[in-house]
């Protein structure tokens, strides 16, 4: 509760009047049990019409205000929910998006997705029907008891008697209720990612004839799925009906006893039916607050799976004291002895050392798994290296910010990820630039000419994931992006190789211009592209282990004339 209470703290000037509203609420269902009493002993007894009816309007007035109060209890706590319940989604959000890649490396989509969704709506819940309504329940039960030893000391103390075993009851369901409920929260989690996966890759799943053998997996967890809600369910269930069976225990127990008092005239019967009702008004808020126990003890799980993200360190973070890149600065890059290991102590990159001059273009080739990409998200800053540093016009790249960084490096990717929204907003992607700008960076890339053949051209909506664009055309919009923001440093992941024949000579021509007077890292699997750059850098199980062109690496006969080599052989 202690992490939730920030949150509530944002709140705090309508959880207090809700609060307050307790007191009216609780007097006047306190009351009225009390006032029957007064009517049997007093007007009903003695036939006086006149008192009847001012003891009835009293009646009426306090579940008037009952009732009022309780709507506008009703509404401040839902309306808090709901705030708490979206100032919450809005910092995981914030934090999950903050976080490093290597945390997305290992955490299913799907899993983060219930967290994001049902397991901050159960999280709300605690709020909107939970802790302030467990207060309304206890600060009624306290002032029934009050009222009940007020009016008769003996038969209070028979009911509240039996309260006893109902919370011994009631804290060993719950307990039971909260693992199982746990345990159900996982696997929903597990559904929604064997979901997640099997629409995402949906043409694989057809192409390879995994519909039944996928449909068996997901069968297998959404059983185990519905054991543990069924578990919760038992347990919830038990609750109630053993409190229905106590309450009723109750009332005989007051019937008994009460009955026994008439008898020997030392209760009357206005006394009796007084505790009566009170013995319903005590277990309903003991009932209600056994089903917000339900509520609440699913927002703790919820709690304890969104403060496990939220406790995920963000291992990537800008600075304290920023520095900021030279003004004349040139984009020069420096990998200075870097060591780097996606676990530890197993390394895919080993002392890793060159300098890239301002506006040298050089290639990095070598086998799969050599670490060229690794190379890349390491200059982007996805990764921190283990140990050693990378320098951009001599700065470290840690002491800048990321926003910076960003700005001088322009990454271009084989894969190029479309947002939902139109062609403008995936050029700019939420960057303040004009259409005029956009339409610029378009013609220097040669993507215009598409773009114009589009329905509604640069104000055309793109289905999810680019489904209605080509593979080369997302990819054309990808080197829009690049060129809009123009940065000093550019990266090239393979990046023409979803294009054919006609538009890579369209892309090529403008990447002579794009590529002029700025430092250039490409990432290339055809070695007949990098042919005209100023150095290849050929890696091998994390090392550099050749450095030179094109002609001086064939010279050499080592690694890279063998690729040459393959190559020139699987294309003949």
């Amino acid at each position: 509760m202690l992490s939730l209470f920030p949150y509530a703290k944002r709140n705090s000037q309508k959880l207090v009047l809700s609060l307050f509203l307790l007191v009216p609420l609780s007097i006047a269902a306190a009351i009225q049990p009390i006032l029957v009493q007064q009517a049997i002993d007093g007007p009903i007894k003695n036939l006086d019409l006149l008192g009847l009816r001012w003891i009835c309007l009293v009646i009426l007035i306090t579940i008037a205000v009952r009732l009022t109060f309780q709507s506008w209890q009703g509404y401040l706590v839902q309306e808090v929910g709901q705030q708490i319940t979206a100032d919450i989604r809005q910092d995981l959000f914030r934090h999950v998006t903050s976080l490093s890649t290597s945390f997305f490396d290992r955490t299913p989509v799907g899993k983060l997705i219930t967290r994001l969704t049902s397991d901050v709506e159960a999280l709300g819940d605690v709020f909107a029907t939970g802790a302030v309504g467990v207060l309304s329940d206890f600060a009624a039960i306290a002032t029934i008891a009050l009222f009940m030893f007020w009016l008769r000391w003996d038969l209070a103390l028979l009911l509240v008697a039996m309260v006893i075993p109902i919370t011994a009851l009631i804290v060993y369901f719950q307990y039971e209720y909260r693992k199982a409920n746990f345990k159900a929260r996982d696997r929903l989690s597990e559904l929604n990612s064997i979901l997640q996966e099997n629409i995402i890759g949906v043409n694989i799943v057809q192409l390879f004839r995994r519909e039944k053998y996928n449909s068996e997996q997901h069968f297998k967890v959404n059983q185990q799925y519905v054991d543990e809600v069924n578990r919760t369910v038992f347990h919830d269930s038990a609750v109630s009906a053993t409190l229905e069976w106590i309450a009723l225990v109750a009332i005989a127990g007051v019937l008994w006893l009460g009955g026994g008092q008439i008898v020997q005239n030392s209760l009357t019967f206005g006394e009796l039916s007084a505790f009566i009702l009170f013995s319903q008004r005590l277990f309903d808020p003991i009932r209600q607050l056994a089903e917000k126990f339900t509520t609440i003890q699913a927002g703790f799980t919820a709690v304890e799976r969104i403060n496990a993200i939220l406790q995920e360190p963000i291992e990537i973070r800008d600075p304290e004291y920023p520095k900021s890149l030279p003004l004349d600065g040139t984009g020069e890059i420096c990998f200075d002895h870097v060591w780097f290991g996606y676990k530890p102590d197993e390394y895919v990159l080993k002392d890793i050392n060159f300098t890239l001059k301002a506006g040298e273009k050089i290639a990095l080739v070598g086998p799969t798994g050599a670490g060229k990409s690794s190379i890349i998200r390491l200059l982007s800053r996805l990764y921190e290296p283990t140990k050693g540093r990378i320098l951009i016009d001599g700065v470290d790249i840690r002491d800048i910010t990321q926003t910076e960084l960003r700005r001088s490096v322009g990454v271009i990717l084989q894969d190029a990820f479309l947002f939902s929204g139109d062609i403008k907003d995936n050029i700019t992607l939420g960057e303040d630039y004009a259409i005029e700008q956009v339409i610029a960076a378009a013609e220097l890339m040669n993507v215009d000419r598409f773009i114009q053949e589009l329905p509604e051209n640069y104000a055309t909506q793109i289905r999810e994931r680019g489904t209605n664009l080509s593979g080369g055309q997302k990819q054309l919009l990808a080197f829009a992006r690049a060129a809009i923001r123009d940065p000093k440093i550019l990266i090239l992941d393979e990046a023409t190789a979803s294009l054919d024949v006609n538009t890579e000579f369209l892309i090529q021509q403008a990447l002579d211009i794009l590529l002029r007077d700025r430092t250039t890292i490409i990432i290339a699997h055809r070695l007949s592209t990098i042919r005209n750059v100023d150095r290849i850098l050929v890696l091998k199980q994390g090392e550099i282990v050749e450095s030179g062109n094109h002609d001086q690496l064939i010279a050499q006969q080592g690694l890279y004339a063998s690729l040459h080599e393959l190559e020139m052989m699987t294309t003949h």
